[in-house]
């Protein structure tokens, strides 16, 4: 008998699996408010800590009257100590050369009844929220060190409401931790207060910046619980419950059976190799005041990929519970653009499925037809995305998406041309690709444009069938896999965006090792300038 759900949870009901003798089916943990299924031998776990109870908080008042523990003061080159004790302390420990104004490089001491951190910003004219991301991850790592419980920054004189959202975002997505599988939190010990100190009103970039913050550290927990606990029925059921807490946001979620009736022949067939029902999950937000095109938001989400027959080596494939971070992040990017009340129109659509072998697998020759009526040649298994964002992309256009834009871990050749630094960007339109360049170099998730051209387009013509879903002799991998996609958007303008070398593990200040959140902040930022051009 299954225990009941923990208070707030959905609860997924299904029968106990089949297990050998003297095994014992219990439920599994609840995960983002989810508690569903069973699994052989999992215990309760502690919840994973997301930071939804930390207190953010933007204030006018002087920074020793917010009561914090630790106070953080950002130094710029050439302009000294903001504001200095009466005694001097802070500008004395600059003056001797303790505290400097080179990037990153911290001082402590303590005055006033505080404990405070000194920072250094570097230029002025270089000061950048990227910047200011990565300088609140370096205090975030000291102020933990020394036992921080409430830490508050005075946000650095004559800086844009981005600087301060980098301070914001830098510090929340610094504070993330997964310990949803620990027996123990032994991670030392957590900040539960901050405050954002300025003679400024920044309560409402604060508040933004901390919505985007933790819809990224959201993300980051769909990515990091295994595929066991992150089912395609599960990541469903976090679409639900994004509806269920943010006002507009409307969820949509599908089976097997109505992918199949829609005619999504790619899509269907990477499902019919799992046991587990694959889910198009569609998400839509349109607020009140939108008037410009709709954007369409396309996620894959394969919540575990093993390459099907085409079975990938055993070497790392357990990084493969990561293939669903474009699906991850498109849904939480939804979530914090219906916060954000964006004028907007907007569709996202997600489809989740694992890439299993078994009997009833898609085989290497195999030819399906997706939903616009292209026919596919499989010769690898492993190239499984592009065949469900194939029929994701398709519906993204029929249900009238104006402006496409995917994300998905769909090549290692982008991991071998950009490594984790860039995000590959490919798209059949400069206009948009022009917008949504712009948009990563705001968010700091950098994308590098790659060309489409007809040559390309040439290597995926298909023997069998009107294309191949893998060019055999691996030229231009990513190229030849947007390629592939074109194909499903027709003539609306689409953005490609390959995540594969920067969905985790990527070794940035803010980004501890696991998933990272990649696309979230892209995602909101191309929405606020989208919806700014209507």
């Amino acid at each position: 008998m299954a225990t009941a759900p923990s208070s707030g949870a959905r609860r997924v009901d299904r029968p106990p699996p089949i297990l050998p003798m003297g095994v014992r089916a219990v439920p599994r943990m609840t995960v983002l408010g989810i508690e569903a299924g069973w699994y052989a031998h999992v215990a309760p776990r502690h919840p994973q800590g997301r930071l939804d109870g930390m207190e953010i908080t933007p204030t006018t008042s002087a920074p020793l009257e917010t009561g914090a523990d630790t106070i953080v003061v950002g130094l710029v080159e050439g302009e000294g100590v903001p504001h200095d004790l009466e005694g001097g302390e802070l500008g004395a420990l600059l003056a001797a050369g303790e505290a400097k104004t080179t990037r990153n490089h911290l001082a402590v001491t303590h005055a006033a009844g505080a404990r405070w951190i000194l920072v250094g910003l570097g230029a002025r004219d270089g000061l950048t929220a990227e910047r200011a991301r990565v300088a609140a991850a370096k205090v975030v790592g000291r102020a933990k060190e020394l036992g921080t419980s409430s830490l508050c920054w005075e946000i650095p004189h004559h800086v844009g409401d981005d600087v301060v959202a980098g301070l914001v975002e830098g510090t929340v997505m610094s504070l993330y931790r997964f310990t949803a599988f620990k027996s123990s939190d032994d991670g030392g010990g957590s900040i539960g207060r901050l405050v954002f100190s300025d003679h400024h009103d920044r309560g409402q970039a604060v508040a933004a910046a901390a919505v985007v913050a933790r819809a990224v550290n959201a993300a980051r927990d769909l990515q990091n619980t295994p595929a066991n606990h992150m089912t395609p029925s599960l990541l469903a059921e976090r679409a639900r419950t994004l509806s269920t807490e943010v006002g507009g946001l409307v969820v949509e979620v599908e089976g097997r059976e109505e992918i199949v009736g829609r005619g999504m022949g790619a899509f269907g067939a990477v499902a019919q190799g799992s046991y587990e029902d694959p889910k198009l999950i569609v998400l839509r937000y349109a607020d009140p005041d939108a008037t410009g095109p709709r954007l369409g938001l396309v996620g894959k989400a394969v919540t575990f990929d093993t390459g099907g027959i085409s079975l990938k080596p055993a070497g790392k494939m357990h990084e493969m519970k990561f293939d669903m971070s474009g699906g991850a992040a498109v849904i939480e990017a939804m979530g914090a653009i219906a916060s954000l009340r964006l004028p907007i129109d907007v569709i996202a659509v997600v489809g989740a499925t694992e890439n299993m072998p078994s009997g009833r697998s898609m085989k290497p020759g195999d030819v399906v037809t997706a939903m616009n009526g292209t026919t596919i040649e499989i010769n690898n298994t492993d190239a499984e995305g592009r065949l469900v964002l194939a029929d994701c992309l398709a519906h993204a256009v029929a249900q009238g998406a104006e402006r496409i834009i995917d994300l998905a871990t769909l090549t290692g050749a982008i991991v071998s041309a950009l490594g984790s630094t860039y995000i590959g960007l490919m798209s059949n339109d400069d206009d948009w690709a022009s917008t949504v360049g712009a948009a990563a170099d705001r968010a700091g998730e950098l994308a590098w444009r790659l060309p489409l051209h007809q040559e390309y387009a040439d290597l995926i013509k298909g023997q069998y069938a009107d294309i191949v879903n893998a060019v055999e002799n691996r030229k231009a991998g990513s190229i030849t896999a947007a390629e592939f996609l074109r194909r499903f958007v027709g003539d609306v303008p689409w953005a490609h965006l390959d995540i594969a070398g920067t969905a985790w593990n990527t070794g940035r200040a803010y980004a501890p090792k696991g998933g990272n959140g990649v696309g979230v902040r892209l995602l909101v930022e191309l929405a606020r300038a989208h919806a700014a051009q209507d």
